[in-house]
């Protein structure tokens, strides 16, 4: 909210202050008619003079027109807090004016926090409404609760505080609008955040600021906060870990949550946009945070802090529904926490509960009745202060500054202390509750513990992708593992793993990575950990191929652990499926004896035929094990052993995909299901797997022979040209998009052990524009049926 002006109190204050009514009825063409004055009101508000509006109304009329419409006393209570709210004004008079509005308001967020979550209709809550309509948002002491004289004591500054937030917090969640509005003033928003200096205004300034840049625009930038690294060096940790609530929002781009589903036609021009305009506000936010001395450590630090052993865990969910009816969100845990903690610090058995409205210090909804806090609550508080954490370390391990967070994430020890928890916390037994977190709802599957191991999983997944710092997730017995599975296969032992510091590592009988496949494969066959699960386990596998990574997990089922999901189960999850399929696709390629057990498991041509339907039921899904296996056949028919050739004359995968009319159906499909006007992240995988297969036809020499062979198969569907035009605009879309992404075109290579410069050449070959030359689409596209320069700019 931006500041609202001084208001002085002298005679010229008064006087600008009267003409500015007489304005305002001289726009009015008189005394209103009390028939429209709500009407009236809602225009003011509107043009922003709705505030100047209502306080030419005289309390005399505010008291006749109350009676008539209920409106509790809060016009004239607002008259009173004008007039109050100045500079040199008695602010122990308007106090005691706050006490009187803020039951009014906090009466009605409760119940519309209650009704909400039963689902109920859409009720009117009057009270909020016109505290709203007549101006109450725009009373100066409200725009900036810290006005103090000098010579009074801070701490009526700060109860005045309270009482501003708590008020402008509770209209907010009752009186639609006001959210968005308060939102538009950027320099109050700001100003909130130095709020948070004082600990007995932090939860309120936090949970009003969370709730503010949930609907803002445009994201605020952190470095405009005053002071921001002493606020937030001087934050406890629990302070620190709510703060983390804000920092999400402040930290993500807008529409990450939707990353794979934006066409990449619109992330290349967004690309461009960024490019002139500099970094985001996201990315200077997180540098800012990054720039604060300690702050990733202390981050390290509440994701791995234990909870007391003492706690009981088993039931705490079930113990805890009965008070989830006050925990709109998590802040207000902390509150109880607070409570808990004060209480048990004077040895007090229970906390007492004034009926629901009242106001206390700590800001804490009440119940009627004198009820112990149930000790579960403390499982509960540490949830939901790592999953805040965790969210910020893996937001952070995705940005710019990536290495230098993996560097600190690993000198901290996260990964190790993360293992620690991973049994007693992390990963125990789920309950089944119908808590929900704050701004979902009782059909969403998201209670804190399926949040907090999602969460998890996306650590894992961000930490271990393209990272020689992966290896941390594994002991030093482990370590020690994949050393002899390098000597024993006569080959280099992995250079990131010699250079792994081993004081870093995990500690205990099992690593991360261990424990995750352990849990992994007790899963429900439709469970939605499976797909995060598959993910992060295939980050570990990205990059450049390593045998020795791919035989520690071989040697612990994880192969007929896929296939028995994606075969037995009949798994019918797509986004499962895809996981499992490029988790297999990495697991095997290139590995002859990933390529035995997989023989050793599909031992039927029934089971074979299942496996073949779930690849074909969809190529999205399933391209990238397609594009592995055709790796992998590639390279076992360049080599000369025994294993080898045993392989190839068993393995019914190999000898399917070894086909031409196999290869062709493939390659015809994945050409089809993609268009440039609808490349998304996640399908740009069929085009690249589609040049995957022309490129090894070139190796040998039938690229002309695959074009002749789409030619036909496209007269065959009665439409020719359609799939050669689509395709020559793909791969012009495909210059464009990977000869300027380094990163992009560095994870093609290493995954397919094709040199990027292969890749373009084979490119540029494809579209040659010389009709002549047989490996040129143009080639084969007869010339009525033409269409390869078509504009395909995102509209």
């Amino acid at each position: 909210m931006a500041a609202a002006p001084a208001a002085a109190g002298s005679g010229a204050g008064r006087g600008r202050r009267a003409a500015a009514t007489v304005a305002a009825w001289g726009g009015w063409g008189g005394r209103p008619r009390p028939g429209n004055i709500l009407l009236q009101l809602r225009q003011g508000q509107l043009t922003g003079r709705g505030l100047v509006r209502a306080v030419q109304f005289t309390e005399t009329f505010l008291a006749e027109r109350d009676k008539q419409s209920k409106w509790s006393g809060i016009p004239q209570l607002l008259l009173k807090l004008y007039a109050t709210s100045h500079l040199h004004s008695d602010f122990i008079e308007c106090q005691n004016i706050l006490k009187e509005i803020s039951p009014l308001l906090s009466m009605e967020a409760m119940a519309f926090v209650t009704e909400e979550r039963k689902l109920t209709q859409e009720t009117t809550y009057p009270n909020t409404y016109i505290f709203d309509l007549f101006g109450g948002v725009d009373v100066k002491i409200l725009m900036r609760p810290t006005i103090s004289i000098r010579g009074q004591k801070l701490k009526i500054s700060d109860e005045m505080s309270k009482d501003c937030l708590s008020i402008l917090y509770n209209t907010c969640v009752c009186t639609e609008g006001v959210t968005k509005r308060l939102a538009e003033k950027n320099d109050f928003v700001i100003f909130l955040f130095t709020l948070m200096t004082s600990k007995k205004t932090f939860l309120q300034t936090a949970t009003l600021i969370e709730d503010i840049l949930g609907v803002k625009k445009e994201m605020i930038r952190l470095d405009e906060v005053p002071n921001l690294s002493s606020l937030v060096s001087n934050f406890d940790q629990q302070q620190l870990a709510n703060f983390c609530r804000i920092l999400a929002v402040t930290i993500s781009e807008m529409d990450t949550g939707n990353d794979d589903k934006h066409t990449l036609l619109a992330k290349n021009a967004q690309q461009k946009k960024s490019l002139s305009l500099g970094p985001s506000a996201a990315e200077i936010n997180q540098a800012a945070l990054l720039s604060i001395p300690g702050f990733v450590e202390r981050l390290c630090k509440l994701a791995t802090r234990k909870v007391s052993e003492s706690t009981g865990t088993a039931s705490f969910l079930q113990e805890l529904e009965e008070w989830y009816t006050w925990l709109d969100n998590a802040l207000v845990l902390d509150a109880l926490m607070r409570v808990a903690n004060e209480e048990s610090e004077h040895n007090q058995a229970s906390i007492v509960f004034p009926p629901p409205g009242a106001s206390e210090e700590n800001g804490l909804p009440h119940t009627s009745t004198r009820t112990q806090l149930p000790q579960s609550m403390k499982i509960m508080h540490e949830i939901m202060y790592k999953l805040e954490v965790l969210y910020v370390l893996c937001v952070l391990l995705m940005g710019r500054q990536r290495n230098q967070v993996h560097r600190m994430i690993a000198e901290f020890k996260l990964i190790p202390g993360l293992n620690n928890l991973f049994d007693k916390l992390i990963w125990r037994k789920h309950s089944a509750s119908a808590l929900v977190l704050h701004g979902h709802n009782q059909n969403c599957d998201c209670s804190p513990d399926i949040t907090l191991k999602i969460q998890f999983l996306r650590l894992l997944q961000s930490f271990s992708d393209h990272h020689e710092n992966k290896y941390l997730l594994l002991n030093n017995q482990e370590l020690n593992e994949l050393s002899a599975i390098s000597l024993k296969a006569n080959i280099p032992e992995v250079e990131a793993v010699l250079n792994t510091d081993r004081s870093l590592v995990c500690d205990g009988k099992r690593g991360l990575l261990t424990r995750l496949l352990q849990v992994m494969k007790k899963e429900p066959a439709e469970s939605s950990f499976r797909f995060w699960q598959a993910r992060a386990v295939e980050s570990f596998l990205r990059g450049t191929t390593s045998y020795a990574d791919q035989m520690f997990l071989l040697k612990r089922g994880l192969l007929e652990h896929i296939l028995y999901c994606i075969v037995d189960s009949e798994c019918k999850s797509r986004d499962v499926l895809q996981s499992y399929f490029d988790l297999l696709g990495e697991l095997m390629k290139f590995n002859v004896d990933a390529f035995k057990r997989f023989n050793k498991y599909i031992n039927t041509d029934a089971k074979f035929q299942v496996f073949l339907k779930q690849i074909n039921s969809s190529l999205v899904d399933s391209n990238m094990l397609v594009r592995c296996v055709t790796l992998s056949l590639d390279r076992f028919e360049n080599q000369v052993d025994m294993k080898v050739a045993e392989v190839l004359s068993e393995c019914r995968l190999l000898a399917y995909i070894s086909q031409v009319p196999t290869q062709m159906s493939f390659l015809f499909r994945l050409i089809n299901i993609i268009h440039v006007q609808t490349l998304t992240q996640e399908n740009v995988s069929c085009l690249n797997t589609s040049l995957v297969i022309l490129m090894l036809a070139r190796r040998k020499e039938r690229l002309p022979l695959y074009l002749r062979l789409l030619q036909r198969m496209e007269h065959s569907k009665k439409y020719p040209g359609f799939l050669l035009n689509n395709f020559h605009n793909l791969l012009r879309f495909w210059q464009q998009h990977y000869l300027h992404k380094d990163k992009d075109s560095t994870c093609l290579e290493n995954s397919s052990c094709i040199s990027f410069s292969y890749w373009k050449e084979t490119v540029s070959i494809l579209l040659n524009p010389d009709r002549q030359s047989p490996s040129a689409l143009v080639s084969y596209i007869e010339e009525p049926y033409m269409d390869i320069d078509r504009d395909f700019t995102e509209e």
